[in-house]
């Protein structure tokens, strides 16, 4: 899987890495379904996807409720400063190097390797599961999950995959947009500039408005209960210039184009109409004039309310089995990182979404040498297991669904 490039952007590589997932699941029984997402929901003209954006569903069914098993197939480009090939898997010991290998198809691989064992072992199971292999979630206009939660394909309770490896009970999220700014001046020979727009020089008090906007976004704080880690300090919202590009490099003539990519992450209390007005705002009152502006929402991923819900004590019990966790270890927060479930929340108004994956500090997801650990992977293969079964904890089921005979 590490050695299909699914870097999003640009996204090209979903078809391909829907081909691979339908071989690794033939042996399980399973019905696949390719699903692709219409490009009139996702494509903007400049924008930074290209491609199918094809999202695969497999499906077991014997009469049970379902359980989706959620994933997206996306990763970010590779970071500089990888030391090793980011395409390709590299164990050295424990640790199992690449990208993606974390975030987040190491969590394919280990809830394949738990439907393997229950179906090696006889074991009979609480749920039909539904597998979602769903593209765009690292900051697309229109995810996958999105797309298939409104066409009504998402079925019984999700157990999403994004998550960390830890004693976590998810209490929700941040949203996050990103917008792409085209700035368009006007070129002429650089020797003979009169006349002329200089559309870089004309991005400078565009992006030191916006810099200026980000202390009064960070001091506002949201009720969200952040990490045990971070102690005292609430989770803030912010902004960010993620990517300029332009220009000419040559110094032969005034450059006439430059294009930004503004990142906000903003908190469940925040509206995103208000906060995107006050960026349009900000650019307004800085561009200068003789400059075109084209502003264009590019990726949208809405805030996760509070996802619990009465299939969470099972699972929690599930993660303890695999991961070794008492009770008592676990603690809920949220996150000032971003979901494409609450897409889902709004599509299919159920709340409930569990959590887990295999995040942790210091595997880099989203930076060079990216890792996770084959212990990691066969315990989170174990709490999957486990939660499947019919026999683990049957007490902790909700009472509509019951104990599996």
């Amino acid at each position: 899987m590490v050695a299909v490039d699914t870097s999003f952007p640009p996204g090209t590589g979903y078809p391909a890495f829907a081909a691979l997932l339908e071989e690794l699941v033939a042996p399980l029984s399973l019905q696949t379904r390719r699903v692709s997402v219409p490009e009139a929901l996702w494509r903007v003209p400049g924008g930074p996807a290209r491609g199918e954006r094809v999202n695969l569903l497999a499906r077991r069914r014997t009469g049970r409720p379902a359980l989706g098993l959620y994933f997206h197939t996306d990763t970010v480009p590779p970071a500089r400063g990888w030391t090793r090939d980011p395409f390709a898997l590299t164990r050295e010991g424990d640790r199992l190097h690449g990208l993606g290998a974390a975030d987040m198809k190491g969590s394919i691989a280990a809830a394949l390797l738990a439907l393997r064992m229950a179906d090696a072992c006889g074991v009979t199971l609480a749920y039909d599961p539904q597998f979602l292999f769903c593209t765009d979630e690292e900051g697309g206009l229109y995810p996958g999950i999105r797309h298939l939660a409104e066409q009504g394909l998402v079925e019984g309770h999700v157990l999403n995959f994004n998550g960390t490896a830890a004693a976590r009970i998810w209490a929700g999220c941040f949203g996050l947009f990103n917008l792409q700014l085209r700035l368009t001046g006007r070129t002429t020979h650089a020797g003979e500039a009169a006349g002329s727009v200089n559309a870089v020089e004309a991005a400078l008090p565009v992006m030191n408005a916006l810099v200026a906007l980000q202390p009064a976004i960070a001091a506002r704080a949201s009720a969200l209960p952040a990490p045990p880690a971070w102690g005292d300090r609430p989770l803030r919202p912010s902004l960010a210039l993620v990517a300029a590009e332009g220009g000419t490099g040559s110094g032969g003539q005034v450059p006439d184009s430059l294009t930004l990519t503004i990142s906000r992450r903003y908190a469940p209390e925040e509206d995103f109409d208000a906060v995107r007005a006050e960026i349009e705002q900000a650019i307004r009152a800085a561009l200068p004039a003789g400059v075109a502006a084209q502003l264009d929402l590019v990726g949208h991923l809405m805030p996760t309310a509070d996802p619990r819900g009465p299939h969470w004590p099972r699972w929690q019990a599930a993660l303890g089995h695999g991961f070794g966790y008492a009770p008592g270890e676990f603690r809920a927060w949220g996150a000032s990182s971003s979901s494409d479930f609450g897409w889902v929340q709004r599509a299919t108004g159920r709340r409930e979404v569990l959590l887990t994956g295999l995040g942790r500090e210091g595997n880099n997801i989203h930076g060079p040498d990216e890792h996770t650990t084959t212990a990691d992977l066969i315990a989170l293969a174990r709490s999957v297991l486990a939660y499947l079964a019919a026999d683990f904890a049957p007490d902790l089921m909700p009472a509509e669904e019951g104990p599996i005979a």
